[in-house]
């Protein structure tokens, strides 16, 4: 059979990586911070990614949002003031966004290029989320944003890149940046950040999980499959008092209770799996007690 398509390799360790065949390459360019291509690919459709490292895609982002932005959100009783670090293609605003308590969303993003090439390329992302009133919209380093802030927002949520060595979320996962991110919130806030993935770089996450619990008196993580990234990938919490766990069994009714609509993945079934860890994941992230520093940080594996 022959194939139209040239072969995208992302290697998720030095021993393994996912190919994706690519059909065209619509965008491609350097800016000062990353590496920025928008393709389409011939199993996900248009296609996000940054330093070689896939973001969102059209077919399976909303696996990744729904599952980053509401276990949060659905959990706190008032969430009105919310700030987004990262997330520049807007998914992670527009699930915000579906909440209609929020009176503010906060979206703070280091490459202003991110958003310019995902609104151009890629629109079904934010969904029109950057023309809401409610939305502020700055392009800065997200710890530069956050240090100094006291008691301003109810969620924070790091949609952030992964933890590369040398990246622009290097220092974005250490107990340094999450007691400033416990500094901006509220009584009662919750920070929620992506973890990387709970299989391929499991120590990673489990750091991120362990760093978070140094800081918060509550704190835990989940994961979801998300097809493009051949992986579960990793979700760590850390609040003041909700616990988005307590939702099991529950989480339709309070969805419906807050007027939450469109979802189109999370459900009762599969909110209830995010929580359910496996056995072995859960014996490293008790016996794992590695916490991140600005002095010591963690990578991931590439």
């Amino acid at each position: 059979m022959s194939l139209s398509w040239k072969w995208f390799i992302e290697y998720q360790t030095r021993g393994s990586a996912h190919m994706h065949g690519i059909r065209r390459t619509l965008h491609s360019e350097s800016t000062e911070f990353q590496r920025i291509d928008v393709v389409e690919s011939e199993e996900y459709g248009r296609m996000l990614v940054l330093d070689g490292k896939v973001q969102s895609t059209l077919r399976d982002e909303h696996i990744y949002h729904e599952s980053l932005v509401h276990p949060a959100m659905v959990s706190h009783p008032r969430p009105r003031d919310v700030l987004i670090l990262g997330g520049g293609e807007g998914g992670t605003l527009r699930e915000v966004l579906r909440h209609p308590v929020v009176e503010r969303a906060v979206m703070v993003d280091i490459d202003r290029r991110v958003v310019e090439v995902s609104r151009e390329f890629m629109p079904e992302l934010s969904g029109g989320a950057f023309e809401d009133p409610r939305v502020e919209l700055v392009f800065e380093d997200g710890r530069s944003y956050v240090q100094g802030r006291r008691g301003e927002f109810d969620i924070v949520i790091a949609d952030l890149t992964d933890p590369l060595e040398g990246g622009p979320g290097a220092l974005l996962y250490t107990r340094d940046f999450y007691g400033m991110v416990s500094s901006a919130l509220k009584e009662g806030g919750m920070m929620v950040t992506q973890a990387t993935s709970t299989y391929y770089s499991d120590y990673c996450f489990a750091t991120i999980y362990r760093t978070a619990s140094s800081v918060f008196g509550v704190s835990g993580g989940y994961h979801v499959w998300v097809p493009s990234y051949d992986s579960t990938w990793g979700f760590v919490f850390g609040s003041k008092e909700p616990d988005p766990s307590r939702l099991v069994g529950r989480f339709e009714e309070t969805a419906r209770r807050i007027g939450l609509e469109g979802l189109r993945y999370l459900d009762e079934r599969t909110y209830q799996a995010l929580f359910a860890l496996p056995k072995e994941l859960v014996s490293k992230l008790q016996g794992w007690s590695l916490v991140a520093t600005d002095e010591k940080p963690a990578f991931m594996p590439v």
